[in-house]
């Protein structure tokens, strides 16, 4: 199958720092390519890829300080000029591509990996109800049940990027992105109310620092936090395994949340609030423990540091493997493309039964 791959330009493929979507895109995108598959991405130019790399802009956005808009419609113009080459599109980039491809006849899925509950959603995907549309999750759907869904397709990685680790590094994990939505404030004092440390691994964005300088800056100097900055793909094997569990005290409703898998992936449990995508990725018991409070997730932590880490690591093989992933979307891809071809059938069983009436 000739597949393109249309990643968003922020970060690049693999990103060398946070980017869950182009993380995710990347692994995709090359267990495709193991398949089998002819694949084309269209990134970033520092990207890293065995499929054909179309370089849209020479480098990440975040890095560059590029405008975000115009990159990417240079982007969806090229895309354009070489869809009529593909079997199917797959586009990450919300839906700044719908006016361009909603009519080409072009066959494609979006898979949509942010949030869905804003205002103004609704009515755009109703309008395009010929985009093909993927989800990361079953909570993320909720907002917009009657939208065009296909598919929903956990996230999956490699099962060989992390391995199990030994969780004896005596602290509590936090990595994500520093703002009110991920919860950083609550998971220190979840830390704080258990007696135990606390190490963050977070990203800052520009619209974060109001937030970060008057609730989180003070917390940091706390005994028992410890906040190691920003860190890579590299580095996450080290320091969710040797976390005695992750925090995910999440205040929205997350679409799927890579860090929850990241660390099953290394047989670290996982302590989440019951929020969006968080009891379809954690099993309680097992893998986690999913709670609706500070004062819970204080409750569950001794029964969370007793999981079996072997038995958390065999739930990620079992359920968040890249494999999966890529095998879901190739199913998603062909029912798309035969899709045009049902119509038809349709149509002709229509124009006969017309005819006969006649």
């Amino acid at each position: 199958m000739r597949i393109a791959q249309v990643a968003p330009l922020h970060e690049s493929c693999p990103p060398k720092l946070y980017g869950g979507t182009e993380r995710i895109v990347s692994y995709l995108t090359e267990e495709l390519v193991e398949l089998g598959h002819e694949v084309t991405l269209f990134a970033s130019g520092d990207s890293i890829t065995s499929a054909r790399l179309e370089a849209a802009w020479p480098g990440a956005l975040r890095l560059t300080g590029a405008d975000p808009v115009m990159p990417h419609l240079i982007m969806m113009k090229r895309v354009a000029r070489l869809a009529d080459s593909f079997d199917i599109l797959h586009f990450h980039t919300d839906n700044l591509h719908f006016p361009c491809f909603f009519d080409r006849g072009v066959a494609s899925l979006t898979t949509l990996h942010g949030r869905l509950d804003l205002p103004d959603l609704p009515p755009l995907l109703h309008e395009f109800p010929e985009m093909r549309l993927a989800s990361i999750s079953q909570a993320q759907r909720m907002p917009v049940p009657d939208a065009s869904w296909i598919a929903t397709v956990h996230h999956g990685l490699p099962l060989d990027l992390y391995e199990e680790g030994p969780g004896t590094g005596n602290y509590l994990a936090f990595l994500g992105r520093f703002s009110p939505e991920k919860g950083a404030e609550r998971a220190i004092e979840i830390a704080r109310r258990c007696g135990m440390r606390i190490k963050l691994a977070a990203k800052l964005d520009r619209q974060d620092e109001v937030y970060f300088d008057a609730t989180i800056r003070p917390l940091l100097d706390l005994p028992h936090v410890e906040y190691v900055g920003e860190i890579g793909e590299r580095d996450k094997q080290e320091f969710l395994g040797n976390a005695a569990a992750l925090l995910f005290p999440i205040d929205w409703p997350e679409p799927f949340g890579l860090v929850m898998i990241e660390a099953i992936a290394t047989g670290t449990p996982v302590l989440a609030f019951r929020a969006g995508s968080v009891p379809e990725i954690v099993d309680h018991g097992r893998s986690g423990m999913v709670v609706g409070s500070i004062d819970e997730a204080v409750g569950a932590m001794d029964a969370v540091l007793r999981l079996d880490r072997k038995a958390i690591r065999g739930c990620f093989e079992q359920r968040f493997s890249v494999e999966r992933m890529a095998e879901e979307y190739v199913r998603a891809y062909c029912e798309i493309l035969d899709l045009p071809r049902r119509r038809s059938v349709r149509s002709q069983e229509s124009d006969l039964m017309s005819l006969g009436k006649g």
